[in-house]
């Protein structure tokens, strides 16, 4: 994986399919997965940023 240059990582996200239906074509460079499962503390923890988040906070 290259780390410097003009391609540098600005992103990374957890998708489903739809996402990637709504995102289409353009949208290649990405890796599957079979299970979520080792990013269950990561998903909690951005949960719970979420519930801490005022309603003037929320998109």
């Amino acid at each position: 994986m290259r780390t410097n240059g003009p391609d540098k990582i600005v992103a990374v996200g957890l998708l489903t399919r739809r996402d990637l239906d709504v995102l289409g074509t353009g949208f290649q460079r990405l890796f599957p997965v079979d299970e979520a499962h080792p990013f269950t503390d990561l998903l909690q923890a951005l949960d719970a940023v979420e519930e801490r988040r005022t309603p003037a906070e929320r998109p």
